[in-house]
């Protein structure tokens, strides 16, 4: 871990320094410790307006994705459950209280799309949107892409590209993605701040789709 990755993780420098070898798992851009960084972004600039313990908030961003499972596996929704563990784990080795440890395990099982848990904590409500808010906007349209790539997808069914005669698949369509999942995740988010930012970024990810549908 080069300290100046550490470092971009301010004022949370030296807890990352200690997570960040256990943050991510394969070779998933889209799930990356460039992702881990844009989310602990968003986090730190939602907790900044929404209070909540920063603490537990940055261990919970660091260790989300600690394990990997593919989009297209069939134990997808666990995959926050699973994190949540190994999460748990490396928080107890590094003697952390077990309320603490509790915290987090709960802002990780709790953040993702697929899991459907509710979050109760103020920190697994920011973490939760801090997630989604790159899932949407000019990255999250990077990320559908490159994730379709990775899956094998094609960019669009080039006889109907909106789906119009046809179901929306988007396991064979990046663009279908936007319609079946992308434009439903700024009706979803748990604060004020993230709704603010996520309707902001809502409207560049349409501004994306109907530019690319221009092009083709």
């Amino acid at each position: 871990m080069t300290p100046s990755l550490a470092a971009a993780f301010f004022p949370y420098e030296e807890l990352a320094a200690a997570l960040l070898p256990h943050a991510a798992e394969g070779d998933d851009g889209s799930h990356d410790v460039a992702h881990i960084l844009r989310v602990f972004r968003n986090a730190m600039r939602i907790q900044a307006e929404e209070a909540g313990d920063a603490r537990i908030l940055a261990a919970a961003v660091l260790l989300h994705d600690c394990v990997a499972v593919e989009k297209n596996s069939p134990f997808r929704a666990q995959a926050s459950r699973l994190a949540a563990e190994k999460a748990a784990k490396v928080l107890t080795s590094m003697r952390w209280a077990d309320a603490d440890v509790a915290a987090v395990a709960h802002a990780i099982t709790a953040h993702s799309f697929s899991a459907n848990i509710p979050p109760e904590s103020k920190e697994a409500k920011i973490l939760q949107d801090a997630d989604r808010l790159d899932a949407i906007g000019m990255v999250g349209a990077a990320r559908c892409f490159y994730i379709a790539g990775r899956m094998g997808s094609g960019l669009y069914d080039p006889a109907d590209p909106m789906a119009q005669e046809r179901p929306l698949d988007d396991k064979a369509f990046a663009i279908d993605h936007f319609e079946t999942k992308l434009f439903k995740l700024a009706d979803g988010f748990q604060t004020a701040t993230g709704r603010a930012l996520a309707t902001e970024r809502h409207e560049r990810l349409k501004h994306v789709l109907d530019l690319f549908l221009d092009e083709i």
